[in-house]
Parts: structure tokens; sequence; C-alpha cells
């Protein structure tokens, strides 16, 4: 087995406030100079990347805001919520304070709420999920149901599926369940290795360029992980702030800046929360303990 990446140990960096509920979700903006929180508190909250500082809040779902998407050919920001409400905001109406909280588009076909949405970097396609079972590919232009075909169904997990997250440059993902984390190849879909140590439900997970794989889990625990070899290089949890109960130390979501050198998570204490790497660490100050042979014994 081949040696372990060295990686470098992620640090909090900046504590964000500002929502009144469970901060559920984050995206971030292509140009990487800023992006969006959704909350249980049914706000939408724009924020400066570089300075933490809040942008534009936007209201006008009934429930709380469970997905958001950020489209990298348009000014659109789209967003889901237990309210069954897909929205699309144009975002160059609602920069201007007399025109904020301007929806352009609404998509109506959900039964129940919607947990999850994802949207295509290149053609015109948003996908939305929801607790009524369903996936719903959109035509972003139309609003129209768009044409959909199954490729594969995977059914290794024994519980239920909690997220799902792709490497940005290998034909490959990665999906997380209450008991383990799986690593999968496309686009045959073949099981690559599966990823233990969480002993909770894991809710989020997200990649970067570097290798490196993070996931969150509603205890506050986030593991990091070199994604070529799924060694856990290190366990961070995240502090629960003053004034917040212990059962509030959930991460609901995790993301990385464009760059990959920042790490934002939504979490269920109402903030937001950067980490970053420590430049200051070395392989000789945090070497890797790196045990293949123990690996290697492991049956899945």
């Amino acid at each position: 087995m081949a040696k372990c990446t060295w990686h470098a140990p992620w640090k909090l960096y900046r504590v964000i406030s500002g929502h009144l509920g469970w901060v559920r979700y984050c995206a971030v903006e292509s140009g990487n100079e800023w992006f969006a929180t959704g909350s249980a508190d049914r706000v939408i909250k724009i924020w400066d990347l570089s300075s933490g500082k809040l942008k534009v809040s936007l209201t006008g779902h009934i429930s709380s805001v469970r997905g958001l998407a950020i489209s990298q050919r348009n000014p659109y920001l789209f967003s889901c919520g237990e309210d069954r409400q897909v929205k699309c905001w144009d975002l160059e109406y609602n920069t201007n304070e007399a025109a904020i909280n301007f929806v352009l588009l609404h998509y109506h076909g959900h039964l129940s709420a919607i947990y999850s949405m994802a949207l295509h970097p290149i053609i015109d396609v948003l996908v939305t999920a929801g607790r009524d079972s369903t996936a719903t590919v959109w035509d972003m232009r139309t609003k129209d149901l768009a044409a959909g075909k199954s490729r594969a169904t995977l059914m290794d997990h024994k519980k239920s599926v909690r997220s799902i997250t792709s490497h940005p440059s290998l034909y490959m993902f990665a999906s997380a369940s209450p008991d383990n984390i799986k690593q999968w190849k496309c686009p045959e879909g073949k099981l690559i290795q599966n990823l233990f140590g969480h002993n909770a439900i894991v809710n989020c997970l997200a990649v970067n360029a570097h290798g490196v794989l993070v996931s969150g889990a509603d205890n506050g625990f986030m593991h990091l992980w070199d994604w070529r070899t799924g060694y856990n290089f290190q366990r961070l949890q995240a502090p629960v702030q003053p004034g917040s109960m212990d059962s509030e130390a959930g991460v609901f979501s995790v993301t990385f800046d464009m760059s990959g050198t920042h790490m934002i998570t939504t979490e269920a204490d109402k903030t937001i929360k950067v980490y970053k790497e420590d430049n200051t660490a070395t392989e000789e100050t945090h070497p890797i303990n790196w045990w293949p042979d123990i690996i290697k014994r492991r049956k899945y």
C-alpha cells in the first residue's frame, strides 16, 4: 500500500455569528469572493469571504432553508427548504438594497420538504431531492422537468445516505451514512474502500483538489482523511459557542473555498466557522503515524 500523502493540520480561523437558528448549509461563489448560508431562521445570508462581514440578507422562505446552489454562468442563487419551495434569486437585483428579496423564479413540484440541491456547472440543469423520496431534474430556464436516466444504483450502504461529494479532478465520489463513509469509482460505481471512525451520524462531506476529505458529524467532530489511502490524519472538535447547549454541537455542512485552503462549516450552535491550514506545521512537527499493515487487515 502506498504511503499516505502528508497534509498540514487545520485550525479554527474565524467564527461568524448572525443567524438566529441552526445554520444548515453553505455554498461558495466561483469567484471566491463571497459565500451564502441558509438557516432554520428562514433567512439566507451572503457574506464576504475575506472579512466575514455580512453583505445581504434574503427573506422569503417560510420554513428552514436546507440547500443552496450558486450558478457559475449566471448571477443566480438557488435555494430550497422545508416549505417545499425552490427559489431562484437574481443577485444583480438583490445587491441593491431598494430591490432586496427579489425572487426571479419559483419551481413547484415536490410534495414535501426539499433537503438538497445541486446545479450543473455547464448546462442549465438543476437537481433537487426531498423527503417525498424523489430527486427532480429541472430545466433551469423553463422551470419544466428535464429528462433523466439512472446510470447505476449502489446498494452497499446499510443505513440512510446523509451526504455525497465528488472529487474535483478524479472521477470518484464519496458517500456518508450513520455507520461509515464509502469511496466509489465512476462510472461503474465500484466500491473502493470504507472509512470508519465516527461514533456518530455523519451529516456532511467535502473534498478539495489537494486530496483532503473532511467529514462532519452530529456530535461536533470533524475527521480529515487522505483521499488516496483513507488515512485519518486529524480529528477536530468544533467548539460550541458560549450560551449554547451541549446538544448544539452538530456540524450540518462543510465546504471548501475555491482555493481549497479554507474550510467553512455551518453548525447547530447558530454559527459559521472558518478553518485554514496551519502554515507553521511541517512533516517533522506533525509526522504521519502510518500503519498500512493494520489497514490491510481490515475486512470490509
